[in-house]
């Protein structure tokens, strides 16, 4: 099952924009990108009011990048990006709205199992800050 289509990454801009302003935290497999995005222009809730209202955050969005110097077969490639979308299915209740993620794949990734992966992207997740509320001793 993929990743819902409001939470995917997907133009070019939009993986550039990450890279270019977003946090960078890393292990030795991979690299977590997160750039917390804002929310729209404040709207007004009536005319006759002074108060406004800001809209809501835009839902999590999520990239992933596994380039061929990972591996030269397309198969070993799309196994990594299956198991990491299923930890961040997993993981996507606890990640709060109005994040762009990119995890961006190291060659060393290709010995991971399902439950590393899933063990180092929320500790990766922790150290940047976009889950809050976890320490250290809480990771699976």
């Amino acid at each position: 099952m993929a990743l819902p289509q409001n939470h995917r990454l997907k133009h070019r801009q939009e993986f550039s924009a990450v890279y270019r302003l977003g946090l960078r935290r890393s292990t030795s497999h991979i690299v977590l990108r997160a750039l917390r995005t804002k929310p729209g222009s404040a709207v007004p809730i009536d005319s006759a009011e002074s108060e406004r209202k800001a809209e809501p955050l835009p839902p999590t969005r999520i990239g992933i990048s596994v380039s061929q110097k990972v591996s030269k077969r397309a198969v070993v490639r799309n196994r990594i990006k299956r198991r990491l979308r299923a930890g961040f299915r997993q993981l996507l209740p606890q990640i709060p709205a109005g994040w762009q993620i990119v995890i961006v794949v190291r060659p060393e990734a290709i010995w991971c199992d399902y439950e590393q992966f899933l063990r180092e992207l929320k500790q990766l997740l922790i150290e940047a800050e976009v889950i809050h509320g976890h320490s250290r001793g809480d990771l699976l």
